[in-house]
């Protein structure tokens, strides 16, 4: 990375990380662990069930709130809760296939007041659509919100940027959306 780029990116997250440091504290340092240990290899379980096509079993491990988004791996507005028929979910289970070493990558865990957040990055061998099963990694954050004593998934956010790309190619990417 150019040490212009690596200068602007800590630029840029560190009003990010101070406007978040007061609301959320790193969960080593406060939640408790088994909370956010529990939320992790859920998370982990889902996401193997997910990329198995396992709709059933993905739903054992998370349970999404009435409020749910979705910002997909593959662009477009973010989905809703009420988005998400038996059809749909079908259509999701159908849309996964064969997916091996699926396994999730922990980054950073926060909390503050019934709130937990995962960034993370998920990893599978998986078949996604009419693309053949090859290696897959996405950039992950996962918020959960306890609800009633159990913890639900509130937002997904997942980019398959793992790898960095120029900035050229993110002004690529962000003209595609066709907004000034």
């Amino acid at each position: 990375m150019s040490p212009v780029r690596r200068l602007l990116l800590a630029a840029a997250g560190e009003p990010i990380v101070a406007a978040l440091g007061a609301a959320f504290t790193p969960a080593a340092a406060s939640a408790a662990p088994s909370t956010v240990d529990a939320l992790v290899r859920n998370a982990e379980q889902g996401h193997q069930a997910l990329m198995q096509g396992d709709i059933e079993r993905y739903q054992s491990f998370l349970q999404l709130s009435d409020d749910f988004t979705l910002m997909a791996p593959f662009g477009g507005p973010p989905t809703r809760s009420g988005h998400y028929t038996p059809e749909q979910w079908a259509a999701i289970g159908r849309f996964f296939r064969h997916g091996r070493d699926s396994t999730l990558e922990l980054i950073r865990a926060y909390e503050a007041d019934g709130l937990v957040v995962l960034v993370a990055t998920e990893h599978s061998h998986v078949a996604v659509g009419a693309v053949p099963a090859q290696p897959w990694s996405l950039r992950v954050t996962l918020v959960f919100r306890e609800d009633g004593g159990q913890w639900r998934l509130v937002h997904r956010h997942a980019d398959p940027l793992v790898g960095a790309i120029s900035v050229e190619k993110a002004g690529e990417l962000a003209r595609a959306g066709g907004r000034p």
